[in-house]
C-alpha cells in the first residue's frame, strides 16, 4: 500500500487541535516559542524544533517578509533574516536550536514602525519502513518581529463591523507602530445576548494595514449593536461597534 502524506498547516501562536481519521499518523515536531520579537539593540534570537515523536524527523525553514495589503497577507523570500541550520534531521525524542540572525539594521528614522517575517518550518515527509496509511507532516508558520529604535508605539486600532448581505465583515486598521494579534472574539448586543465569534486566532494587523475577516455569524446577531470582546496581544479588550449598511 502506498502511503499519501498530508500537510497540516499552523499558523501563529494559537493552534486547533487535529482529528485523525482510523489508520493516521502525525508528526512529533513542535516549535517553542511560538513566536519571536527582536530588539533594535537584539541581532539574534532563537527558538527550538522538538521531535516529541517515535520517528527520525527532517525539516526545513525558510524565511519570508511579511506585509499586508487590500489581499491580505503577502509572504516574499527575503535575506532580511538568516537561519541557521536551515535544514535539520531530529533523531526521537532530540531537540535542535535555530538561531535567527538579523542581517541589516532596524527599522530607523521619523515615523519608523515593527518590521515584520514570517519562518516557514516544513517537515519534509519521509518513508518509514513497515508503516502504512496517512501521515500527517507539519507546516509551521512563525511571526518574528523586528522592533524599531527607540519606543515603539502600541498599535491604535480602527473597527468596523460592514454588512454584506446576509453576512458581516469585521474591517480592522492599525495606526499604531506595532502589531496587533486577535484571538478569542466575541460580541454583545445590547440586550446582554452573547455571541461567539472565533474562540482561538483570528489574526494579525500589522503596523499600517487594514485586514478584513468574514465572520460567521449572520447579520441578525449584530443588528442590535454592542460591544466586541478581544483579546489583543493576549490583552482582553471591549471595542463599541454598531453595524453599518455596506462596505466603505
Amino acid at each position: 500500500m502506498k502511503r499519501t502524506w498530508l500537510r497540516y498547516t499552523l499558523g501563529g501562536a494559537l493552534f486547533a487541535g487535529l482529528l485523525m481519521p482510523v489508520g493516521a499518523s502525525a508528526s512529533g515536531l513542535q516549535v517553542a516559542p511560538t513566536t519571536l520579537s527582536l530588539k533594535a539593540s537584539q541581532n539574534a534570537d532563537g527558538l527550538w524544533l522538538i521531535n516529541t515523536g517515535d520517528n527520525v524527523v527532517h525539516a526545513q525553514v525558510r524565511v519570508y517578509h511579511w506585509t499586508q495589503n487590500d489581499q491580505g497577507d503577502q509572504l516574499i523570500g527575503s535575506r532580511g533574516l538568516v537561519i541557521s541550520p536551515p535544514m535539520l534531521q531530529l533523531a526521537a525524542g532530540d531537540r535542535q536550536l535555530i538561531r535567527v540572525i538579523r542581517t541589516g539594521a532596524p527599522p530607523n528614522g521619523t515615523g519608523a514602525v515593527e518590521d515584520a517575517y514570517r519562518l516557514a518550518i516544513d517537515e519534509l515527509p519521509i518513508d518509514v519502513e513497515g508503516k502504512q496509511g496517512l501521515q500527517f507532516v507539519l507546516h509551521y508558520s512563525v511571526p518574528i518581529f523586528i522592533e524599531p529604535v527607540g519606543a515603539t508605539a502600541p498599535p491604535q486600532l480602527q473597527w468596523n463591523l460592514l454588512r454584506h448581505g446576509e453576512q458581516v465583515m469585521l474591517r480592522v486598521s492599525n495606526h499604531g507602530g506595532s502589531h496587533a494579534q486577535l484571538a478569542a472574539l466575541s460580541y454583545i448586543d445590547t440586550n446582554g445576548h452573547r455571541t461567539d465569534i472565533n474562540p482561538g486566532l483570528l489574526g494579525y494587523v500589522l503596523p499600517g494595514a487594514t485586514m478584513q475577516w468574514m465572520l460567521k455569524p449572520p447579520a441578525a446577531a449584530f443588528a442590535a449593536g454592542g460591544i466586541l470582546e478581544a483579546m489583543i496581544n493576549g490583552e482582553k479588550a471591549a471595542q463599541d461597534l454598531s453595524l453599518a449598511d455596506r462596505s466603505r
